[in-house]
């Protein structure tokens, strides 16, 4: 990872996110960052975030957010605001009211369905085998997936983690860390497939084709295949933590950690764009 000083980005069409811990500190999203999510949209830069987190938690900030959408459970499932006259009016206060939302599953009903049952199963097997394994608190808001907290209520060790990991994949789901959970989901999708639909959906493009006109800042393992792909990528700074499981790092690491992180981040594109 290089300095993120020594970034030279191109006049760039958007920037995908992740959330908890990249856009958040201790679980808020703070005013650096808030203020970075309306300055990019008002230089006319499309801002989506990706998240592994619920569609249920995604909804409220979706709805406030100067942002084109949110991707929640991990690429499963999107919340979209309705078009919104953007550029200036980007970095005025949050509405008061909030917005209706649509949302869009990649996945068709009937599969949830059998996908949502097979995998109650399998947080409660994990649950009753992992020591000390408990279901995520936002649980209740997840329609696609299941989380294992590791990091947000309650801290568990390296080992538990792997084990709650290596169940999951056992029962053939496809599983994946980030800095507080420990997510698992049946079915093809991740971030970046979550980013290929959106593009495709909100914007009627195809990403693959413009992928040097994105960047990609994350935090965590379950970024790993953004950071692989994306020609731009950043890692806030706190990413440390997960260096030695990461295969594929982010081209560009910050100085500050977190929510700043992504501010500063935003500060330097912003600078490249106005020049």
């Amino acid at each position: 990872m290089q300095p993120l000083a020594l970034w030279q980005p191109p006049h760039l069409r958007g920037v995908f996110t992740d959330i908890d811990d990249t856009l958040t500190t201790d679980g808020a999203i703070t005013a650096d960052a808030l203020q970075a999510l309306g300055a990019l949209k008002a230089a006319g830069l499309h801002v989506i975030p990706i998240t592994g987190r619920p569609v249920g938690w995604s909804e409220p900030f979706a709805q406030v957010w100067p942002v084109d959408a949110i991707v929640a459970e991990n690429g499963a499932v999107a919340l979209l605001p309705p078009a919104r006259d953007e550029g200036k009016n980007a970095l005025q206060p949050l509405p008061e009211k909030r917005e209706q939302l649509s949302k869009l599953h990649l996945q068709d009903a009937a599969t949830r369905a059998a996908n949502y049952a097979r995998m109650q199963q399998v947080l409660a097997h994990i649950e009753a085998t992992v020591p000390g394994a408990q279901r995520a608190a936002d649980s209740a808001g997840r329609e696609c997936d299941i989380a294992i907290d590791h990091s947000e209520f309650t801290q568990l060790p390296q080992e538990r983690i792997d084990q709650c990991v290596a169940l999951m994949r056992a029962a053939g789901m496809n599983a994946t860390v980030s800095s507080i959970h420990i997510n698992g989901w049946y079915g093809t999708h991740d971030k970046l497939e979550g980013a290929r639909w959106i593009v495709r959906q909100r914007l009627g493009r195809d990403l693959d084709a413009e992928l040097n006109d994105w960047v990609y800042i994350g935090d965590s393992t379950n970024d790993q295949r953004m950071f692989q792909h994306f020609p731009h990528s950043v890692g806030v700074a706190n990413i440390a933590r997960f260096v030695p499981q990461l295969q594929h790092l982010p081209r560009y690491v910050t100085q500050r950690e977190r929510g700043a992180g992504f501010a500063e981040m935003a500060r330097l594109l912003l600078n490249v764009k106005h020049n």
